[in-house]
């Protein structure tokens, strides 16, 4: 990087208060109960607020979306009629939550309004939804770029771009149309970019448009995830199912999410769990967006119990009421585990999770509690 570029590093603890963030914002944070900043946070907020533009390198779970949300949030020109903010993410499933996260920061916001663009989505609704004015755009490259070329969007006007998880966009091949939308925003925007890894692609992304940026590098800390208890439960892998049904009676749990790291294994654990008498549903990447819909709607709604899912899809998973996560398979990526037990504890809630680890997934786990400096409690199961 350039001599100029900050490099921050130093541990400081700031609070939200610390941050003169306005009382709308402190008062929807207060709402949902966000006591504290994460680590993140405390580092990015000051840097945006203060009109840098920012390269972080920062993974999965580690409270990100607030992180560039608030600072978007706190320089809207709410007389505008253009759209402001654009950030720019990989899957349908965490534009949706972006967009929903969003908006529940700015709930106090008067006038406020962010819409989703995604593929999957009739073009006819997409056009109603920018007819209404949105000051922030949540979008996948793809059909960002779709909506340009016909002229139903224009981002020519905008004073910050996010790139969330540009690694991922890399790697589903958004590389060459993440340089097409730099191109058609303006030359003098604030750019965040967030990664997990920094690959060369996206090294040359930062070389070439984001000179002068402050840099961050984030691991994720275990205090980040203050209200969830974190228990290991060493079985054999034939034992796992059993465990789920008894954690679940002993815990008196009832809205859980069951994490698999592939579609086969999700079929198998849900057709086992109904069996046994619990009410659940799947989710994986072969199941259509309009499905997964229903079966998120019908989860928020309370009509069945335990949400068997995998990885592809858990970034939409976005519901305030989920009282434990459990990992069926251990997560072959590290980052993976912070993010999936994001998923409970959520709105100022607790919550639990349990990882169910055979014999051969002993040292995959440990790799993960190194990592995250987690320090889950071995929980053992009444006989």
């Amino acid at each position: 990087m350039e001599d100029n570029e900050q490099l921050i590093t130093e541990e400081t603890e700031i609070s939200f208060k610390d941050m003169d963030l306005s009382p709308e914002v402190l008062g929807a944070l207060k709402k949902m109960g966000v006591k504290r900043p994460t680590t993140v946070q405390q580092k990015a907020i000051p840097l945006l607020m203060d009109n840098m533009s920012l390269i972080a390198k920062a993974p999965t779970g580690t409270g990100k979306t607030f992180a560039f949300s608030i600072p978007i949030l706190e320089y809207l020109n709410m007389n505008a009629s253009f759209v402001q903010a654009l950030i720019l993410c990989p899957t349908r499933e965490l534009a949706l939550q972006i967009t929903s996260e969003i908006k529940g920061l700015a709930r106090q916001i008067k006038g406020f309004n962010a819409c989703a663009i995604i593929g999957g989505q009739s073009m006819n609704v997409q056009k109603e939804k920018l007819a209404k004015k949105p000051q922030v755009v949540v979008a996948t490259p793809g059909r960002l770029l779709d909506l340009a070329a016909r002229k139903m969007i224009d981002i020519s006007n905008i004073y910050t771009l996010v790139l969330d998880e540009a690694d991922e966009m890399l790697k589903m091949g958004f590389i060459k149309d993440i340089k097409r939308i730099m191109a058609i925003t303006p030359g003098d925007k604030q750019i965040a970019l967030f990664s997990a890894t920094m690959p060369r692609e996206i090294l040359d992304i930062t070389w070439q448009f984001m000179e002068g940026a402050a840099e961050i590098d984030v691991m994720p800390k275990a205090e980040d995830h203050p209200d969830i208890d974190e228990y290991v439960v060493y079985i054999p892998e034939k034992d796992k199912l059993d465990a789920i049904v008894k954690i679940l009676d002993e815990q008196k749990l009832r809205k859980a999410i069951v994490f698999c790291n592939t579609k086969m294994q999700t079929e198998k654990v849900t057709d086992k769990l109904i069996a046994r008498g619990i009410s659940c549903k799947l989710l994986h990447g072969s199941i259509g967006q309009g499905t997964r819909n229903r079966v998120m709607d019908a989860y928020r709604k309370d009509k069945f119990d335990v949400l068997v899912a995998t990885d592809v899809v858990a970034r939409g998973i976005d519901v305030d009421d989920i009282e434990a996560v459990f990992n069926y398979d251990i997560p072959t990526e590290n980052e993976f585990y912070l993010h999936r037990i994001g998923r409970t504890a959520r709105a100022g809630k607790s919550g639990k999770a349990f990882s169910l680890v055979a014999f051969k997934e002993r040292d995959r786990m440990e790799q993960i509690v190194r990592y995250t400096s987690c320090d889950p409690e071995e929980y053992t199961i009444n006989q």
